[in-house]
């Protein structure tokens, strides 16, 4: 099987944003979490002496007895560490004693009856002086850390309500609200800590951790309800209707994936918890979370982020109980189309809401924690993060492999002689973690050691946003050009500047295809050097970067996983998901068609800045190559209207000898409004005598569609064989 890659500088203005990374001219990168780094000033004898010690490694073990109940008592000595085979000295030991009876909120007595005196005129300020006014701190509230080696906590259970506002529609909202107030009035231990964050369009932190009933019910009183609507996701299905909503100017492309932006969301609200080296527990408000995200990689890295931190998910599903209608209820409008009768807008709705829970489920188990699923009483699932959190230890050591490069180190802990064989191994702590790493010092082998077991070890790693899309066009009964564009925002990359006044970076990249017995068929290892002046240089936060691939399968079931480095600062990206390549020979029922390409833009193949390699063979073969020029797929389905959008696809006549003649059309869907459609393309001519493929091609101008969110449908229609083929998919209009 041949390749052929090539990596183009997209021109058309990007409407991203991405998370702030640390750079080599800031001090060096905070370890992984659960690891703390310490050291000493000493005064000596002509000057001062700096010691740094290694990295603190903070622990939590759950230990009970048979009947379930804490093991108090025991002290560094009783626990045996090894990391990656090697022995530990125990430096920390404390054991976390935590209330578990409910201390309601105390009533007020009821006051005596008062006649209220008039109140007494204030004096009136002097002249020029400034009126009284409340004075706003100029920090935002952040989740404050501890030192290392500190147990800033101690014997308290630390519990974070999550409202995520951007998947409650208002009575969700105003039920997860209600849920909130009353776990703290008749729930809450005196053990027990709170910290409240909200996401609406970026992670908030509303209070930090305390016991203060009545702060805590303010801020749970004052979250803004309504906030963060405006971002539902929209499935291409039969079950799919007209939400009105519009598309937000200050929001990205890559954050159309709403999905991603939830998970992405959660796994910096983690983050922030790292710090703390306490056990967790972070309780989700959501009304679902969609499964169809395409980029597996965040879910798997909002997960392993969980575990680094110390974090259990507790998802709970603000719906509630949930009886719908087979066409939806009135909050919706109606799905149309001969769906409402043939049951399939029924069974797409089901598969939907099954799936969002799933996705929940899944953050909750792989987590240490439960999800509340079809219950009413949204306080149980508060309650359940409260009974999960029970005594424990906590523990540290200062590993003996102090190396920075990044890698895996695997934890086990255990208790010694009697003790062992009178309550076993402990089962509920952290089994390893990854160690911090200083990207600058890497040299050439450690930077493609690196690269190549991040692609094998299962912790994506999501610093870089990637978007991608895989399409396959028949080349021959049994083989496919399968054409992969990844798409990596520029905001993203960090320049160094050059004596000539350049700026430039390296962008590695790294990935492979497996089939579904897992067998590699196909990988790819390039790089790309940038090097940008003036206008250029400062433009690139405004541009996205797409990388080319290009590869021959057979029908079947894939799974790729991809990488992107930026090799200034290290930062790394990952997309990982399954994809198919079908069997369209024996497609019998229905017209055979490939995938359907959209794009804005034709590139001259020698304009293309970047070209890591060519095929001319394989180039030959794309059908998005022709007379010289490539066209480039969108990837993210966003659009601006000053533009025109091309339209891509092949038909497939597999018995015929000559062209049977087409007719397609290309429509924009709004809800139940069929807002444009194209005039019918008709075809009569073009058969390839060998692929058996008969290329459809349009190009539509947007500038008298509103902007929004439409559904753009693909028509294509045999006459003769009496056969149709429709294609459907989301897309984003902007100004």
């Amino acid at each position: 099987m041949k390749r052929s890659i090539t990596a183009t500088f997209l021109v058309w203005v990007l409407f991203a944003s991405a998370q702030q990374q640390t750079t080599p001219a800031r001090p060096a990168q905070r370890p992984a979490s659960g690891q703390q780094q310490s050291g000493r000033v000493e005064n000596v004898k002509g000057g001062y002496k700096i010691e740094v010690t290694s990295n603190l490694v903070i622990e939590d073990v759950i230990l009970k007895d048979k009947q379930g109940n804490p093991i108090p008592g025991l002290t560094a000595k009783d626990f045996v560490i090894t990391e990656d085979g090697k022995a530990q000295e125990v430096k920390i030991c404390e054991f976390q004693t935590l209330e578990e009876t409910v201390t309601p909120e105390p009533e007020t007595p009821a006051k005596p009856t008062v006649t209220p005196k008039a109140p007494e005129p204030k004096p009136a300020p002097a002249l020029g002086a400034p009126a009284e006014a409340p004075v706003k701190s100029v920090v935002a509230v952040q989740i404050a850390p501890e030192k290392p080696g500190d147990i800033k906590y101690k014997d308290r259970r630390l519990m974070v309500m999550f409202f995520d506002m951007t998947s409650m529609p208002i009575q969700d909202q105003l039920r997860a609200q209600t849920a909130a107030q009353k776990f703290l009035k008749t729930q809450m231990t005196k053990s027990d800590l709170m910290a409240i964050m909200t996401f609406a369009s970026d992670v908030k932190v509303v209070e930090d951790f305390t016991d203060d009933h009545d702060l805590l019910a303010k801020d749970i009183k004052n979250l803004t309800i309504g906030e963060g609507q405006g971002f539902d996701v929209s499935s291409a299905d039969d079950s799919s209707s007209d939400t009105g909503a519009a598309f937000q100017q200050d929001d990205t492309e890559f954050n159309i994936f709403n999905t991603d932006r939830q998970l992405s969301a959660l796994e910096t609200a983690v983050k922030m918890l790292g710090s703390l080296n306490e056990k967790k527990a972070l309780v989700y408000f959501a009304s679902g979370m969609q499964k169809t995200q395409d980029n597996q990689a965040q879910l798997q890295a909002t997960i392993n982020a969980a575990i680094r931190a110390n974090v259990s998910f507790y998802p709970i599903d603000a719906r509630g109980l949930v009886a719908s209608a087979p066409l939806g209820d009135a909050t919706k409008g109606s799905p149309g189309s001969t769906a409402m009768y043939t049951g399939s807008s029924a069974r797409s709705a089901t598969s939907n809401f099954q799936g969002q829970q799933e996705t929940l489920y899944t953050l909750a188990v792989d987590t240490g924690g439960k999800a509340l699923l079809d219950n009413n009483d949204l306080g149980m699932g508060i309650v359940q993060a409260q009974k999960d959190i029970s005594s424990y230890y906590i523990l540290g050591y200062y590993p003996t492999n102090d190396k920075l490069d990044g890698g895996f180190r695997r934890v086990k802990i255990a208790l010694r002689g009697e003790l062992a064989a009178k309550y076993g191994e402990p089962k509920n702590y952290r089994q390893g973690y990854f160690a911090g790493k200083d990207f600058s010092k890497f040299n050439a082998t450690d930077k493609e050691r690196q690269l190549t077991q991040a692609l094998l070890l299962g912790d994506p790693v999501t610093d870089i946003p990637i978007a991608m899309e895989i399409d396959f066009f028949r080349l021959a009964k049994d083989r496919y050009f399968v054409p992969i564009t990844a798409k990596i925002p520029g905001s993203t990359l960090e320049l160094a500047k050059a004596r000539n006044g350049a700026e430039s970076t390296k962008i590695d990249f790294i990935g492979e295809i497996r089939d579904e017995k897992g067998k590699v068929v196909e990988n790819v290892r390039d790089y790309i050097p940038v090097t940008l002046k003036g206008d250029a240089a400062g433009s690139l936060s405004k541009k996205p970067l797409a990388y080319d691939m290009g590869y021959t399968l057979a029908p079947g079931k894939y799974t790729i996983k991809f990488l992107a480095r930026e090799n200034e600062t290290g930062k790394m990206g990952t997309y990982e998901r399954k994809f198919v390549v079908p069997d369209l020979t024996n497609e019998t029922r229905a017209l055979p068609i490939s995938s359907v390409v959209l794009s804005s833009q034709r590139l001259d193949m020698s304009a293309a800045v970047f070209k890591a390699q060519n095929d001319k063979k394989l180039d030959a073969a794309n059908p998005l190559i022709e007379d010289g020029k490539k066209l480039i797929p969108s990837v993210t389905n966003t659009f601006s209207k000053k533009q025109d959008m091309y339209v891509y696809l092949q038909a497939y006549e597999p018995g015929a000898d000559t062209t049977q003649p087409l007719v397609a059309t290309v429509s924009f869907i709004r809800g139940t409004i069929k807002a444009f459609e194209t005039l019918p393309l008709q075809v009569t001519e073009g058969l390839d005598p060998k692929s058996k493929a008969l290329p459809l091609k349009f190009d539509v101008p947007l500038a008298k569609l509103a902007a929004g969110q439409y559904t753009c449908q693909v028509s294509v229609i045999d006459p003769n064989g009496h056969k149709f083929a429709f294609w459907r998919a989301p897309v984003m209009l902007v100004q």
